[in-house]
């Protein structure tokens, strides 16, 4: 593939994937090759702005779909699938912070941190490794290291 050794699944996929997703006009938001009980799913998570209908996913999923059939870059089966970012998207790539500074955030600890094991604020900040949160009128400081996840806190109202 273009004289480059070892890329991950993800890569590969991404190469195929962002063509298409820019001539669309979608953003390629992630790609996720992840095991599922005994199966394993190639997830493409695409976003744009006024939000992701169905036929959104089926103009990429078509072309997408027979690319990946074409070129085979993946050696075992698995099952393909395109989906919207969704309520609650993960933050992960500095663009994804960067899109959403000013937007309340849930992060979620690996371990507790002074007894704290998630909390909320507003995305102030993204510098590298580092985010920082205005949570009741003090800024907080989190190495994304310490995350399990930082996501959109635009679902909570669906928890109430």
């Amino acid at each position: 593939m273009s004289g480059k050794k070892d890329l991950s699944t993800v890569e590969k996929v991404y190469e195929l994937a962002k063509p298409i997703t820019d001539e669309l006009g979608l953003i390629l938001w992630d790609i996720r090759f992840e095991k599922e009980g005994s199966n394993w799913y190639l997830r493409v998570f695409i976003d744009k702005e006024g939000g992701i209908f169905i036929e959104d996913c089926e103009a990429l999923n078509r072309p997408l779909n027979k690319l990946l059939d074409e070129r085979d870059p993946i050696g075992q089966s698995y099952i393909f699938e395109v989906c919207s970012t969704g309520l609650g998207r993960e933050l992960k790539k500095p663009e994804h912070f960067e899109a959403f500074i000013n937007s309340e955030v849930r992060v979620r600890f690996i371990r507790a941190i002074n007894n704290i094991k998630e909390i909320t604020g507003i995305l102030k900040e993204h510098n590298k490794d580092i985010i920082r949160l205005l949570c009741d009128d003090e800024i907080i400081e989190v190495k994304l290291s310490d995350c399990a996840f930082v996501r959109l806190n635009d679902d909570a109202d669906l928890f109430e």
